[in-house]
């Protein structure tokens, strides 16, 4: 083994301050700096005038922001956004403002100061941290479902807008979307296909938001908002089931109960689409390296994992079904598409 450069060591100090700098941007989603901007120059003393904060400390935060290439300080004290900051304006269709929230927000965050717990036990530390798994803790706390309902909907509108077209839907008649939060992938779908007709499968919180979606997409129509639990069954009879996001949340024994559900609902002719990052076998560069953390992510917070192919071939599996094809997005997109069919 070589020995370490000074670059090595440079790399290793600036990740110890990465976590700082999304404190920082966590920071400014909840004060609302960038709404506060807007697409004005504004003067420091003036955005913390009207945030209700410290004049000195809101400068610093827009001059930490200024160095992430979030901000620009245009002349001493006055500032501006750049076009990544503009991302976190929430008055914007391509905002990912509610997404920054939900994983800096200090009850997700908690449990990443335990992952080492979580490494040793192999389990959740939310779950010791909060006294019920992270599902259970948004069902009994409102405000904290409805921003994770609209994170998942803006991680969800870049992909939804790649799958729309890629699903191979032309043949069927209806799509069953298990698991599709606020309706935004399935709203996509639908509008793309006007022959389709869809149900969206959710929790009661988390569907909570889907009717405002489907509408604004203009296919409510077409669409039915079911609510149940996927643990228990799912609704029958559609040809198409999708499960984007849902299986990686949750151990082998659970994704498989879900997978069993929905082979219980569907046609001998039906197909099932699981789409989810497929894990290399070995760490190879083939896919973001960010999707390692967010598996860590998945031990420290929900109990779930990211797979590899052979994973996935097993689940499906067990739960009655035979994996026909496993496809790549195009680039750059990490996701795939597992496409299963009953036996």
């Amino acid at each position: 083994m070589n020995e370490p450069t000074p670059e090595d060591r440079d790399a290793l100090m600036s990740t110890v301050f990465e976590h700082m700098e999304a404190q920082t941007l966590g920071a400014a989603v909840r004060l609302g700096v960038a709404d506060r901007l807007g697409d004005q120059e504004r003067d420091a003393a003036d955005v913390a005038a009207e945030l209700g904060a410290d004049p000195d400390a809101t400068r610093r935060l827009l001059r930490a922001l200024a160095g992430s290439g979030l901000t620009t300080e245009v002349r001493p004290g006055v500032f501006a956004l750049t076009p990544r900051g503009a991302l976190l304006r929430t008055d914007r269709p391509d905002s990912i403002a509610a997404f920054v929230a939900m994983f800096l927000d200090r009850t997700t965050v908690r449990a990443w100061s335990h992952l080492d717990d979580s490494v040793r036990t192999g389990r959740p530390a939310f779950d010791e941290l909060f006294g019920t798994g992270f599902f259970g803790h948004l069902a009994s706390h409102p405000e904290l479902s409805r921003a994770f309902n609209a994170a998942m909907g803006q991680g969800t509108g870049a992909t939804a807008r790649i799958l729309k077209n890629e699903l191979g839907l032309a043949a069927a008649a209806s799509v069953t979307d298990v698991g599709g939060g606020d309706g935004t992938l399935l709203a996509a779908i639908l509008a793309a296909h006007p022959h389709l007709r869809g149900v969206l499968f959710e929790t009661p919180q988390g569907a909570a938001e889907a009717g405002p979606v489907l509408a604004a997409a203009g296919v409510a129509g077409r669409c039915e908002v079911v609510t149940g639990d996927f643990f228990v069954s799912v609704p029958a009879g559609s040809d198409v089931y999708l499960l984007k996001g849902v299986v990686k949340d949750w151990d082998d024994e659970r994704a498989t109960t879900i997978l069993a559900n929905v082979r219980a609902a569907i046609p001998r002719a039906g197909r099932m689409l699981i789409i989810e990052v497929v894990m290399p076998e070995t760490v190879d560069g083939s896919v973001p390296s960010v999707m390692y953390i967010g598996d860590l992510h998945m031990l420290a917070n929900v109990s779930g994992r990211e797979r590899t192919e052979a994973e996935y071939r097993s689940l499906c599996g067990r739960a009655g079904f035979s994996v026909a094809e496993v496809r790549r997005m195009p680039h750059p997109s990490p996701i795939s598409v597992i496409e299963a069919l009953p036996v």
